[in-house]
């Protein structure tokens, strides 16, 4: 068991030495950095945003008159339309030209709302980018957070095996002396062979928190960090200045997801106003120009062909004009159109006071969770500085043999699950109390 323990401990330090490999030590900010330059999430939502971009562009291009020209070069054969106006059998070549542009003038205020609607849902689009940042930003201090928990648990290991390994040989001498049975000395060897375990499982769960924090920034393996060293992050420089209905009533005016839903109501409410113009007649300006030439255009009193610049001059006709569309009866699209965009209107609403129930529930959580982890911490405190004296009277007393291995043992196991206690309530307040701080707008840093 002794030998596996051991083998286990070389390979996984072998292995996490290859993993996490003594390279540059990236802080806190730079992984947030890397992560928001290269996560596929980001990258789709700038993607969203540049398409929302190109909306906004055309509809505000659709206010300008278009031009369309059209040309045309026809081979004739058999009964033909002359220059005289009228039909003969002969064969020609014609060349034909159009040239065509038309403008709204007035729709109902269509486009100006069209518009305005699109320039809302770029600004929501842009809300929501930034809404996926902030929740990888969490998620990056969560996972960083989570590799210093995992660090501090296999430097307690480290701490109580090397403790082990010296009363070990301490219970060596005293079996050798007569003063303790063997038996002893066999669970104290029992007991470090456990340790050792704890110990790799340790070391394996602070592997697997660097490999979530890779695959969080989308960095590959060979490009492998390790976390910058904390010395100052203490509880004692975290506090929670603010109770949870502050926090939300600031958090209410900045968050993303709050200002995504007011943006999408706002865009439905242009939506509405659409749909109401289409009730609105439509006044438009069209204008055209045509031309054309014919090989077979005869001269009637000198029988040859008309010039080019001759013909372009006299075919030619332009024209322009104003239409006005009045919507009479339609189906009912337009009441129609009406009904769903106030229908919208409402989802909306819906959807805003829906995304504020759940910011206020997500920082209640965290303000309580938070309060919890203090208090557990504390009360850790107390219970480690307890465990810590009574382990050193039962290790006193253990070396005299005024008890026993199996009471030494559980006084030991009983100290470092209040160390492990003290160090996730530690890690569990840091981190609730940065949720708290970002919500009301305060970076995350550590």
């Amino acid at each position: 068991m002794k030998h596996r323990i051991t083998f286990l401990l070389v390979v996984t330090g072998i292995f996490l030495s290859v993993f996490v490999k003594a390279q540059e030590s990236w802080p806190l900010q730079k992984c947030i950095d890397y992560a928001l330059e290269n996560n596929i999430q980001i990258k789709q939502q700038e993607v969203t945003v540049k398409y929302q971009e190109n909306q906004l562009n055309q509809s505000k291009r659709d206010r300008l008159p278009n031009l369309n020209g059209q040309f045309s070069n026809n081979y004739n054969f058999g009964r033909s339309l002359t220059y005289q106006n009228t039909y003969e059998n002969t064969n020609s070549i014609s060349l034909s030209g159009y040239f065509g542009t038309d403008v709204t003038l007035w729709n109902g205020f269509s486009l100006q709302n069209i518009i305005k609607q699109r320039d809302l849902d770029l600004k929501a689009t842009i809300q929501d980018q930034q809404k996926a940042k902030d929740d990888l930003i969490l998620n990056i201090a969560a996972m960083y957070l989570e590799i210093l928990f995992a660090e501090e648990l296999v430097s307690v290991s480290e701490a109580q095996i090397k403790v082990t390994q010296q009363q070990i040989e301490r219970t060596k001498h005293l079996v050798e002396a007569g003063s303790l049975a063997r038996g002893a000395l066999l669970e104290i060897e029992a007991q470090l062979a456990r340790e050792e375990l704890q110990l790799v499982n340790d070391k394996n769960r602070n592997q697997l928190s660097y490999l979530n924090l890779y695959q969080l920034l989308e960095l590959p393996v060979e490009k492998s960090f390790v976390i910058e060293k904390l010395t100052s992050l203490s509880v004692d420089k975290v506090n929670i200045s603010m109770n949870s209905m502050d926090v939300f009533k600031n958090a209410v005016l900045v968050r993303p997801e709050i200002m995504a839903s007011k943006l999408r109501v706002e865009s439905a409410q242009r939506q509405l106003a659409q749909a109401k113009g289409a009730m609105f007649p439509k006044l438009s300006f069209a204008a055209n120009y045509y031309n054309n030439y014919n090989d077979n255009y005869l001269n009637i009193v000198t029988r040859e062909v008309i010039p080019f610049p001759d013909q372009l001059k006299n075919n030619k006709r332009y024209g322009f004009g104003f239409t006005l569309n009045i919507p009479i009866f339609n189906g009912l699209q337009i009441r129609n159109g009406i009904a769903n965009a106030e229908l919208q209107i409402e989802d909306y609403q819906y959807r805003l006071q829906s995304s504020k129930n759940l910011l206020l529930k997500d920082i209640e959580q965290a303000y309580t969770n938070a309060l919890a982890a203090l208090k557990r911490y504390m009360a850790s405190g107390k219970a480690v500085h307890s465990m810590e004296e009574a382990f050193r009277y039962t290790e006193e007393k253990f070396s005299v043999g005024m008890v026993n291995s199996v009471e030494y043992n559980q006084s030991k196991n009983n100290l470092t699950k209040a160390q492990s206690d003290l160090l996730q309530a530690k890690y569990e307040y840091i981190f609730r109390s940065k949720i708290l701080d970002f919500y009301n707008g305060i970076p995350i840093k550590l």
